[in-house]
Order: C-alpha cells, then sequence, then structure tokens
C-alpha cells in the first residue's frame, strides 16, 4: 500500500522535472539553436563577401569586357563549389555584373530591382526566393561596397536553405542526446532514490506491522552508515523492549491472578461455610483470624503496587530531611524480635559511628531496612546470626545486611529485583510472601540516586548492600 504511491510521487517529480526542461528546450532551446546558426552562417557568408570585395569587385566593376568577368565569375565558382555558395556582383542600379552559378547571365537585361524594387532594403535574408534568379529558398546576405561613403555596387552571397536547416538539425539532435541523457541519468538517479529510500521503508513498516501483530522476533537488518541503519538499531531496540513488556505483562498478570486468588478463594470459602452453617458459630473466630490475615495479605499486595506503580511513574515524591540511620535500624531491628526469638536468629547490630545522619526520606528507607530484615530472617537457618552494619565512607554511609541463609542461586541474582520473582529456594521456604519486596527497595534506593548491590552463595548466605548520602556536618 506504501511502494505505490511512493513509486508514483518519484514519477510525479521526475515529470517535474523533465517536462519543464523538454518546454524550455523546444521553445527558447530551438529559438536560440536557430539564433546561433544565423549568426554563424552569416559570419561565415559576410567573410566570404569581404573576401570576394577585395579580389574581385574592383576588377569586375571596372572591366568594359564581359569576356573579363565571366574568367573572373568562373574563378569565383571554384570557391563557391567548396563553400556551397552562389555569388552575384551588382552595380549601384542593381544591374547584374557576375553571377557565379550562370557565368553567362549578366548584363543590363539583369536588372535585380526590376524582379524586387526593395530587394537592396535589407543586408540579411532568409528563406529568399527571386524568381526567375533563384528558384529555390535561399539563405542570402548582402554586402554593399562604398567608395567616399557612397555605395558602388552589392556582393550578394546566398545558400541553399538546406544548408542552413541541416545544421539546425545538427544542433537539435545534440539538443535531443543531451535531454535524453539527462533523463536517463535523472532516470537512474531517481530510482536509485527509490530503492536506498523505499526499499528500506518497505522494510521498516513490515516490521512495525510484524511488531504490532505481536511477533517481537521478526528480523530487520538495514545495512549502511546512515538514519536507516541507526533506525533499524533503534526498531530492533524497540521491538525487545516490547518484547520483555509483553512477558512482564503475561509475567505480570499470571502473578496478580495467582497471589489474588489464593486468599480470595479461602475468604470466598470460609465465608460461604460460615453462611450456610457448614462452619459452627463457636469455630467462627478461628476461621475469621484465617479471613482477616488472607485481607491483610490483600491489603498489602495492593499497596506495594501502587507503591511500585507511582515510582515508575515518577510520581513518588520523597520527603528529604536528615536523620540518625542507626537509630531507624535499631527501630526497625526490634519490631522483629518476636521472629527473631521463635527462629533462634540473632540480630547482631554493628556501627563505626555512634550516630550516622543522612539525608533520605526517613519512612521509605525504614521500608528498605523493613524488607531487607525480613528477607534475612526468612531465608535464615534457626540458631543462626544477621549482622546489621553501617559504615561511613567519603561522603557516604554504606548499610549492609548479611545472613547466613540458604543463599540465592548464580542464575536468579540478575531476577530478584523483578516484580513477583521468587526462587525455587524461596518458594518452598515461604509461600505468603509477595514477591514485590525487593521490588520495592530497588525503586526506592534507585529514586535517592544511590544504589544497592547484592553478593550470595548458595548455602552459604546472602548479603545486601546499599548506600546513603551522609549529611553535613553544618546542616545539622
Amino acid at each position: 500500500m506504501i511502494k505505490r504511491p511512493l513509486a508514483l510521487k518519484f514519477i510525479f517529480g521526475y515529470l517535474l522535472c523533465m517536462v519543464p526542461l523538454l518546454l524550455f528546450s523546444f521553445t527558447f532551446g530551438t529559438s536560440l539553436i536557430h539564433k546561433y546558426v544565423s549568426n554563424e552562417m552569416k559570419a561565415k557568408l559576410y567573410i566570404y563577401a569581404q573576401f570576394i570585395e577585395d579580389n574581385y569587385f574592383t576588377k569586375i566593376y571596372d572591366s568594359a569586357s564581359s569576356y573579363m568577368n565571366t574568367a573572373i565569375a568562373e574563378e569565383i565558382q571554384q570557391y563557391d563549389s567548396v563553400l556551397q555558395t552562389h555569388v552575384w556582383i551588382t552595380n549601384q542600379t542593381g544591374t547584374l555584373l557576375a553571377d557565379s552559378k550562370n557565368i553567362n547571365l549578366q548584363g543590363s537585361n539583369y536588372v535585380i530591382t526590376n524582379y524586387d524594387k526593395d530587394f537592396f532594403s535589407q543586408y540579411y535574408y532568409e528563406n529568399k526566393t527571386l524568381s526567375p534568379l533563384l528558384q529555390e529558398p535561399m539563405f542570402t546576405i548582402i554586402l554593399p561596397v562604398t567608395v567616399n561613403y557612397s555605395i558602388r555596387g552589392y556582393i550578394i552571397v546566398y545558400q541553399p536553405m538546406d544548408i542552413f536547416l541541416q545544421s539546425i538539425s545538427h544542433y537539435e539532435y545534440i539538443l535531443f542526446y543531451i535531454l535524453l541523457g539527462i533523463g536517463i541519468i535523472l532516470a537512474v538517479f531517481l530510482i536509485y532514490c527509490w530503492f536506498i529510500t523505499a526499499h528500506p521503508s518497505k522494510k521498516v513498516v513490515q516490521a512495525i506491522s510484524a511488531y504490532v501483530s505481536g511477533d517481537y522476533q521478526y528480523p530487520l537488518s538495514l545495512h549502511g552508515k546512515d538514519e536507516y541503519e541507526k533506525m533499524s538499531t533503534e526498531l530492533n531496540f524497540l521491538a525487545e523492549q516490547l518484547q520483555e513488556l509483553d512477558d512482564y505483562q503475561k509475567n505480570f498478570i499470571a502473578n496478580v491472578s495467582h497471589d489474588f486468588r489464593s486468599p480470595l478463594t479461602s475468604i470466598k470459602g470460609y465465608a460461604e461455610a460460615m453462611q450456610d452453617g457448614t462452619i459452627p458459630p463457636e469455630m467462627y473466630n478461628k476461621y475469621l483470624d484465617i479471613i482477616s490475615f488472607e485481607t491483610e495479605r490483600l491489603t498489602k499486595l495492593t499497596n506495594n503496587l501502587l507503591s511500585l506503580n507511582s515510582f515508575e511513574r515518577g510520581m513518588a515524591n520523597l520527603d528529604i530531611t536528615s536523620f540518625d540511620i542507626n537509630h531507624i535500624i535499631k527501630r526497625t531491628a526490634s519490631s522483629f524480635e518476636g521472629t527473631c526469638v521463635k527462629k533462634h536468629v540473632k540480630l547482631n547490630l554493628t556501627f563505626s559511628e555512634k550516630e550516622t545522619f543522612v539525608n533520605a526520606d526517613e519512612s521509605k528507607i525504614q521500608q528498605v531496612l523493613y524488607n531487607l530484615i525480613d528477607n534475612a530472617i526468612k531465608f535464615s537457618h534457626n540458631d543462626s546470626q544477621i549482622r546489621i552494619t553501617t559504615i561511613e565512607k567519603k561522603e557516604k554511609v554504606i548499610v549492609s545486611i548479611k545472613d547466613s541463609g540458604i543463599g540465592i542461586p548464580k542464575n536468579s541474582l540478575k531476577k530478584i529485583w523483578d516484580r513477583f520473582y521468587k526462587t525455587d529456594l524461596s518458594r518452598g521456604k515461604d509461600r505468603k510472601g509477595t514477591g514485590l519486596g525487593l521490588s520495592i527497595t530497588k525503586e526506592v534506593i534507585n529514586a535517592h540516586n544511590e544504589n544497592i548491590n547484592v553478593t550470595s552463595t548458595e548455602g552459604v548466605g546472602t548479603e545486601f548492600t546499599f548506600t546513603l548520602p551522609l549529611t553535613n556536618p553544618n546542616e545539622i
């Protein structure tokens, strides 16, 4: 649907160039050729007439002998045979003194003004006839011979119009071949332009159509060091991003459906059982607790999704203040006292300074610490230890949470930041997590323009470290 209109545009462009050129050539061009050939022939014939004047006019004019004039006419005739011309020599009244074509056609019986009284009023004629002296059309020039500012006679040189027209045709052929060459060169150029524009454009359109239909694996390869190569690179990158986004959306929908279905099924099942009397009234409190727990899971999952969405859309406003990170770590760690006692896990807090003030959003950093400590406890063995440290280095504080738990498989390290991602080990260890904690953690740290990293060895343990900017002492 695109190739044909674009081809028509190239054809229209070709015609837009060639039609005015042809019109100009066949109007002004032919006119210029006619003028050029005419001037060229006039100049050549005038030179010849001047030669006749210099060498023969006086002899003919002063001679009273017709025999003498005939001899001179015969001599001039030899030049005519080479130049394809004819020469008349007349006196001031127009009486023919010599004719190089008919050497016997001369004398008082042949007075040119008798045939055309205005003949000598012009010095140049095209397509001139003078019956019976000139039967065929001639290209004619007239050279007046003057002596002491008075006309003594005329030299008339004429040449058949066929020679003039042949010269014009010669130049018109040259013009034609030039136009033909220009037309061919322009056509080749436009075909080349079409090939380097329409051909890759067609590939781009096909690729975009494939991407629109969901075929993100469609190969697009445009060679050359120009905008099309850059377009090819960008479109391939876009296809990769769309593929990742499509995979992400599918996984997202699958994970959300799975994580919402489980608690909703429990809530619906227990509510219906209580409603139809399957669960006796004395057991209501037990199952209401389960319903409340599952409701909290749904609320937490929803809030986490909203938090992630606000970060990704750039709508999460940070409330930056200066606070003691060590104090926040202590307060967050204390909230896990019951869980730690139950699993016999010890939290070991080590700070390089008694107080370490940072510039950050206190509530969101507390959420990061909560998620990382919660993960560390969740995947730690019973009777183990978790080390939480802060170290000041230049203008940063490095916060570390290190456990000696089950660790993360090497092939999962880059995926732990993805939404809903859970390793097989984590799924077996705890099925209650939403799989969003680490995603939120990374988004919070990135929003602070800081870095978070993880190192882990399966069966040995995992360490998360992130940085925050230290507060300038003058700002406290």
